[in-house]
């Protein structure tokens, strides 16, 4: 593959994930209101819907990754991630009983979980080393635009319809036409072959590092990111702790299109930035910011800072995000980006689901700011062990 098809490749992938985003974003602002306030459902029962679907979507990336790597195959499996939540959105309009939303939400989770690993492999090995965190930086970008957009478009939803009993229904329908045009653009990927490595050292560290196994440092990070994780429930919890303190249906939109937009802004500068100075130093950067997002979440008593949460909470997504896929393409042999991908996944997923049950069993028990309080300690514990890894451990970053 010529470099410039290989750079297509990355805007591709971008633009998958920016219609994807799209998708996402117009129902899932909505999705913990529509399930607590007309659905019924108490905050530990959206804890666990949303951790099985966390929880899906990431375990089940181990798969998608093996056959990628084995088959050599990444349109099929990104198509038919694609197509499956398309149907489990449109149908959650038609079932409303516990049982019905939350399979609906697992089969859209699934289609979310099998269509990742191949795309990072396709931006993995579609991009240099030396500028890999700006390649993840714009993929990562192109999806948060799609973040803005659907949060706006969610807005203008919201004022139309306002008023209407079927106002739930008309935008969960709505959302699933973004899925359509994803399902035209997966035909202008090129696949990669087996062993696509995209600069010459790269290709001679593989061929005599390659073994099969996945090194030692790749599942001491891992350990480290489940850490991080157990705190970082659902951002569903964001979204009803904003309604909590005083942020109305019609404005939760716009914060989420801030908090993208900051997201979408900052993601290829430091995603270059991480090619210049490290991984782990920017993924640091990230997982502090997180932390006072959290704490800031605990204590905030009223609407007007949960605007700078949201906006700041960008920042912990751009330096996190992206960043840590790249970690982990650097580290693993090409031809295993595949399964590193999806243990990554199905690692994080394993961790998803309790910890969005314990972020409701803390928040109904105890009160709204305690699953923060949690979240932010967690962090901070993460990042004491990501120094102690990059202390121990040597590679290229």
């Amino acid at each position: 593959m010529k470099n410039e098809a290989k750079n297509r490749n990355v805007w591709y992938v971008g633009w998958l994930s920016f219609f994807g985003g799209i998708s996402q974003d117009i129902f899932s602002p909505i999705l913990p209101i529509y399930l607590t306030s007309i659905l019924g459902f108490d905050k530990t029962v959206v804890g666990i819907a949303e951790g099985i679907v966390g929880a899906s979507a990431q375990i089940l990336k181990i798969a998608s990754g093996y056959l990628s790597d084995k088959f050599s195959k990444q349109k099929p499996i990104i198509f038919l991630g694609y197509f499956l939540s398309m149907i489990g959105r449109i149908l959650l309009v038609f079932f409303t009983s516990i049982g019905w939303v939350v399979g609906l939400r697992l089969l859209d989770g699934t289609g979310k979980g099998i269509k990742d690993p191949p795309k990072d492999v396709l931006v993995a090995g579609s991009s240099a080393k030396e500028t890999r965190g700006k390649s993840f930086g714009i993929a990562r970008m192109l999806d948060t635009l799609g973040s803005v957009a659907g949060p706006l478009i969610l807005f203008v939803l919201l004022w139309i319809f306002q008023g209407s009993a079927s106002l739930y229904h008309k935008i969960l329908l709505f959302s699933a036409v973004p899925l359509i045009i994803t399902l035209l653009l997966v035909f202008k990927l090129r696949e990669l072959p087996l062993v696509v490595i995209a600069s010459r050292s790269e290709a001679i560290q593989s061929k005599y590092n390659d073994t099969g196994k996945l090194p030692k440092n790749f599942y001491i990070f891992i350990f480290i990111i489940m850490i991080f994780t157990l705190g970082n429930s659902s951002d569903a919890f964001l979204i009803l702790r904003a309604k909590n303190l005083g942020i109305t249906l019609l404005q939760i939109p716009l914060v989420i299109a801030l908090f993208n937009l900051i997201y979408a802004l900052a993601a290829v500068p430091f995603g270059s930035l991480s090619d210049k100075i490290g991984r782990i130093p920017t993924l640091l950067i990230g997982w502090l910011a997180f932390a006072l997002v959290y704490l800031g979440f605990a204590f905030a008593s009223g609407p007007i800072l949960i605007w700078f949460l949201y906006a700041f909470y960008g920042v912990y997504y751009a330096t996190s995000e992206g960043v840590s896929r790249a970690l982990l393409a650097d580290i693993v042999p090409a031809s295993r980006r595949g399964k590193a991908f999806g243990i990554y996944g199905m690692a994080v997923g394993l961790t998803i689901l309790p910890a969005s049950f314990l972020a409701g069993f803390l928040w109904d028990k105890f009160g709204a700011p305690v699953p923060f309080y949690f979240g932010a300690v967690m962090s901070l514990i993460a990042c004491f062990g990501l120094l102690l890894f990059a202390k121990k451990q040597r590679f290229a970053s």
